[in-house]
């Protein structure tokens, strides 16, 4: 047993703990420690990558009791992807935040750290109940980061975000407890096995709650029509905050895929893949729900929060597929949309920073001092994002785009992606055309900051390494498909065997 799984965990928790405890040190000291505590999170999930590159899985039973009796976390390859991506995504954020935005309200790095060990925990915890814990963790954090910077916008959009989440955990809460009164556990692999062997008689409040789970999940990840919530508040939030949950919804669709493909997954007898038939037009609905909304807005976060809700659709589809290239292909846009959401909510702050009281209101304004390298920047992200060559979009989107099944399912999808990019190309173009070409008058804001604009490159420059490094990525996450399609290890878990 590895005690580098639990690391992960453990960093982010006790630097919160520290930075609360010792809440009047130097804000110096504060963004020094915080900053090393999230950069430390980059080796270290690197390192988890490359053991869990082997195929085997890896479990941590804390207090060494042994599943299905004691709390685990499991390493796997998807795990270790996500939270790489995630530490990479926190420290730039963080980077950006240090230059200003966390001096907005008290206790800013604390509760980010609290974010992030929500975050790490939830992708690496093998239990139901304790992924509850972690999404309370990562809620309860968001709710504070959100509202950070005060103001009557942020106010009353993390009031709809709070509500709505309440109502989820709630929801979820009664979903956990209502399977294990059923079937008695909560460690995902038992209740794998369980569900397959369970009576007949049970198989409706089993089924009730994994539906229950699929709204609370759906509500986190902003699938239609539990979408409603997102493009206000990521608009609302500081630009690191918004940048940082660019991986929330990333873990709604990862609760979605963990659940679904375990626990009513192929095995599950009577409620195999239960929710299969619901993936898929939730998927396209979702986007084109998003692509319409960018279409309609009239701020730049806001568009940017509309196009978040079209890669949850997108991503969607490819878990949808069901198939390895589906898997694999959903998990390579993934990779891409967060970093270059992440870069873009990032990018669209230094605008807002040059446009005065204007700020991203798609709406004439002064011109901008630093017109040409905010330009190629925001061209650089938006091509991307819409999946134009010869960025990772581009590459994402074709293997969706091959990976779906011939018939029915590819008339439907190819022209739902391919109209819906172009839909994100006209309102891209329309909102680069009036930051960038339309300004007038003196710049209201000072020159980006040098720091401000290495964390943006950063995310941004994501989606050049995704095509410089497309084969082994690309091999890998094939890989990680074909691990999460493989349902015996995960359930030799308990049988015990060698996982």
């Amino acid at each position: 047993m590895t005690h580098a799984l639990i690391f992960p965990i453990l960093l982010p928790l006790f630097t919160g703990a520290l930075l609360l405890l010792a809440h009047r040190m130097p804000l110096a000291a504060k963004r020094g420690l915080s900053v090393l505590a999230a950069a430390l999170l980059v080796p270290l999930a690197a390192w988890l990558v490359v053991l869990a590159g082997d195929g085997e899985l890896r479990l941590y039973a804390l207090g060494n009791w042994q599943p299905p009796f004691g709390i685990i976390l499991l390493l796997d390859r998807l795990s270790a992807m996500l939270l790489l991506l995630t530490a990479v995504l926190a420290s730039l954020s963080l980077l950006y935040a240090c230059r200003g935005d966390d001096e907005r309200g008290p206790n800013f790095h604390a509760l980010y750290q609290f974010q992030l060990l929500g975050i790490n925990g939830a992708f690496l915890t093998g239990d139901l109940f304790n992924l509850f814990v972690f999404f309370e963790i990562l809620l309860i954090s968001s709710y504070a980061l959100l509202l950070h910077g005060h103001g009557q916008r942020r106010v009353r959009s993390g009031i709809h975000y709070v509500v709505l989440n309440l109502l989820g955990s709630a929801l979820f809460l009664i979903g956990v407890s209502l399977l294990y009164g059923v079937l008695g556990t909560l460690n995902m692999a038992d209740l794998a096995l369980r569900v397959a062997e369970m009576d007949e008689a049970l198989a409706p409040l089993v089924a009730a709650a994994g539906y229950l789970l699929l709204v609370v999940f759906a509500l986190k990840a902003a699938i239609l029509p539990l979408h409603f919530w997102l493009p206000r508040a990521y608009a609302a939030a500081t630009a690191p905050v918004a940048a940082l949950f660019a991986i929330m919804t990333k873990v709604g669709l990862y609760a979605i895929l963990r659940v679904f493909w375990l626990i009513y997954g192929s095995e599950a007898g009577p409620l195999a893949n239960m929710v299969a038939d619901w993936l898929w037009p939730l998927a396209l609905v979702t986007l084109l729900a998003g692509v319409l909304g960018a279409l309609a807005s009239r701020n730049l976060q806001t568009t940017l929060g509309y196009l978040v809700i079209v890669s949850v659709g997108t991503l969607l589809a490819g878990l949808a597929f069901g198939s390895e290239a589906g898997l694999s292909a959903a998990l390579y846009y993934l990779l891409h949309t967060t970093l270059v959401s992440g870069g873009l909510f990032l990018l669209a702050d230094l605008v807002a920073r040059q446009r005065g009281n204007v700020g991203g209101e798609l709406i004439p304004g002064p011109a901008l001092r630093q017109p040409l390298l905010l330009g190629v920047l925001f061209f650089i992200g938006a091509i991307s994002v819409v999946g134009l060559p010869p960025f990772s979009g581009f590459f994402g989107k074709l293997m969706l785009l091959r990976a779906v099944p011939p018939g029915p399912s590819a008339l439907m999808f190819w022209p739902v992606l391919l109209i819906g990019g172009l839909g994100m190309l006209i309102a891209l173009s329309r909102s680069g055309s009036l930051l960038f070409w339309r300004g007038s008058g003196e710049p209201a804001g000072a020159t980006a900051d040098g720091v401000r604009l290495l964390a943006t490159c950063g995310l941004l420059a994501g989606s050049v390494a995704l095509v410089v490094f497309a084969q082994p990525i690309i091999g890998y996450l094939q890989a990680t498909a074909a691990q999460l399609l493989e349902l015996g290890p995960y359930l030799a878990i308990i049988r015990g065997a060698q996982a």
